[in-house]
């Protein structure tokens, strides 16, 4: 019998039927600023449509990490798609910068259009949610390198902001004061720790609770940034609280002569945080540079107008808090 790439493990019919299949589902994300649709190449853009009059555009990369492996357990595979594009987007919005189009990239050892199809359903809703074209992406079927039904993703956005309004640790100044914005529960990192403190049986048990998606925050914090920046900068610095959580991320909104406090007491925890904490005998610093411990976004602002902007949040439906502040030192933060 002689080889073909189908027999060796490659389905290109089953790979062109599963793109024609998602075709829909990328149209209800499409903004009037993409040209033409997927399968060609490459993805147009018109830049020349937007508003903006001196741009900078800001890209991001990044994936979901081992919460596919609860996902693939489960097998609800929805969520793992709004995880996705959540990563990337709240990545590019910390520089105050709107998203404009997102690609994808999957990777499994064999298409499984249905299982496919979910994922970028939650793509789709994903960039829906963020005002985000989905404008192409890859399907990579590779036998031998993935076990059977594993899959693996990753995203790619690209934004766009102003010159003159992009955020960031320079214009952090003494006394700013912080605030965190409510996160959806585990969000994306730390499942790695997650999946070592519970048994199998427990995280399938529970995988709508551990595969809530991670929540983005893009149409309320460009909100928010509309009402408080527009005549002066009363928003200065944003920070997605990823891997490495505070100590990391929160710890790129400081400038280098200063140091970010947070009170740990200052919002309240969901109790997946403490039953994880106990569960693992977990060192309460590696909780806090691991996992977002119910926040999952920090906003640096300007303390004469915290509270006006903590009940701005609130009115766009996200749970704020003041839970820090910006005091001299050397960088970094400090979690007291």
């Amino acid at each position: 019998m002689s080889l073909n790439y189908k027999r060796a493990g490659v389905d290109i019919d089953k790979a062109n039927l599963f793109v024609d299949g998602i075709k829909g589902l990328v149209q209800k994300s499409q903004r009037r600023e993409v040209m033409g649709g997927i399968g060609g190449f490459g993805a147009f853009f018109d830049l020349a449509k937007t508003k903006y009059k001196d741009p900078v555009l800001v890209s991001s990369c990044d994936g979901v990490g081992t919460k596919l492996k609860i996902a693939i357990a489960a097998r609800i595979h929805h969520t793992v798609g709004i995880d996705l594009v959540a990563m990337s987007v709240n990545d590019v919005l910390c520089s105050g910068a709107e998203p404009l189009f997102f690609l994808d990239y999957i990777a499994t050892g064999k298409i499984e259009p249905g299982v496919l199809k979910d994922v970028v359903r939650g793509i789709a809703e994903g960039c829906r949610q963020a005002h985000c074209a989905l404008v192409g992406g890859e399907t990579a079927e590779m036998p031998g390198m993935y076990k059977s039904g594993d899959y693996d993703l990753a995203g790619f956005c690209v934004g766009i902001v102003e010159r003159k309004n992009i955020l960031g640790s320079p214009r952090v100044v003494l006394g700013d004061a912080v605030i965190g914005l409510e996160s959806s529960g585990l969000h994306s990192n730390g499942f790695s720790l997650v999946r070592k403190a519970f048994t199998p049986l427990e995280l399938r048990a529970r995988a709508q609770e551990f595969l809530k998606p991670t929540r983005i925050y893009v149409k309320p914090v460009l909100s928010v940034l509309k009402a408080f920046n527009s005549s002066s900068c009363n928003i200065k610095a944003l920070a997605h609280i990823t891997g490495g959580a505070f100590y990391d991320k929160a710890g790129r909104a400081v400038p280098s002569k200063m140091t970010m406090i947070i009170y740990k007491n200052a919002w309240v925890r969901s109790p997946i945080f403490e039953e994880l904490q106990h569960l693992g005998k977990i060192d309460e610093k590696e909780m806090f540079r691991t996992f977002n411990m119910g926040i999952g976004m920090i906003a640096v602002v300007r303390d004469a107008v915290k509270m006006d902007i903590v009940r701005a949040f609130s009115r766009h439906g996200v749970k704020a808090a003041i839970i820090g502040e910006i005091v001299s030192g050397v960088g970094g933060v400090a979690v007291v």
